[in-house]
């Protein structure tokens, strides 16, 4: 299991890379369980966390040929442990980047939109062909895709079997960042170290207060970033950071 997921530190970095190539890092049980474990090592002893896939694209998704023999209920259990997956990962300890080249689609889409920050080079490519099919998402896409993009688009997306580029995934949000051809990792990595170096709990707020103030009501929402900002603020990392900004010690906002 530890070969379909290589697992590589470089300081508070972890760097993931789904290692099915012959299959173009299709997702099966077995990559599925070794995408668990190697998170679980990585939200243990890094700060951040980096994944991409090795060889000719990020994934290709679900492992058809293995879809194909289960029942009704057995699909329906199978989509909650990619839910407990992918939720693991967007709900973590510590924040993960997506670094994409190639085709990223269904689920291999769906695991790059638990990531937190996701960046493309100009070879990506984007789709969800569940539809054309005659299946449907099961990872997440009806929410965490739709989120980014809107319904109405997966929806085309998934009807039409539309793809979009680096560019086009941009343009909507469903990325942040576009790099040239093969500087989506390199890129991944920069961005990781940065990340490594935010305070703990600002990370906290980030990832587990953040996405959950979505769903609330706007005073709900706003109440909870209240709690959160009073946590962040008083604690002594933030006050020794905010002290350095006051004494011109710590770099300028977009440094």
């Amino acid at each position: 299991m530890d070969d379909l997921v290589t697992l590589e530190f470089e300081g508070p970095v972890a760097v993931l890379g789904l290692n099915r190539p012959g299959k173009r890092n299709a997702i099966n049980d077995a990559l599925l369980a070794a995408i668990e474990a190697r998170v679980a090592v990585a939200q243990r002893e890094a700060r951040a966390m980096v994944i991409h896939g090795h060889g000719p694209c990020f994934s290709a998704g679900l492992d058809l040929a293995e879809h194909k023999a289960r029942s009704a209920e057995e699909v329906f259990h199978h989509s909650r442990a990619w839910h407990r997956v992918f939720r693991g990962i967007r709900l973590g300890r510590v924040p993960t980047i997506a670094a994409i080249h190639g085709p990223c689609v269904g689920g291999g889409l769906e695991l790059a939109t638990a990531c937190h920050i996701r960046v493309a080079d100009e070879t990506a490519m984007f789709a969800l062909p569940e539809g054309t099919r005659g299946i449907f998402v099961g990872g997440g896409a009806s929410v965490h895709v739709a989120r980014l993009v809107g319904a109405a688009r997966m929806a085309d997306m998934m009807l039409t079997g539309r793809s979009l580029d680096g560019a086009a995934a941009e343009r909507v949000g469903l990325v942040t960042y576009v790099e040239p051809a093969g500087g989506a990792l390199a890129k991944a990595k920069a961005l990781a170290a940065k990340v490594a170096e935010a305070a703990p709990l600002t990370v906290l707020g980030v990832l587990q207060a953040l996405p959950r103030i979505q769903d609330m009501s706007e005073e709900d929402g706003l109440f909870v970033e209240s709690l959160v900002a009073a946590m962040a603020q008083t604690g002594p990392e933030a006050t020794a950071r905010l002290q350095a900004f006051l004494d011109k010690r710590a770099p300028k906002a977009g440094s």
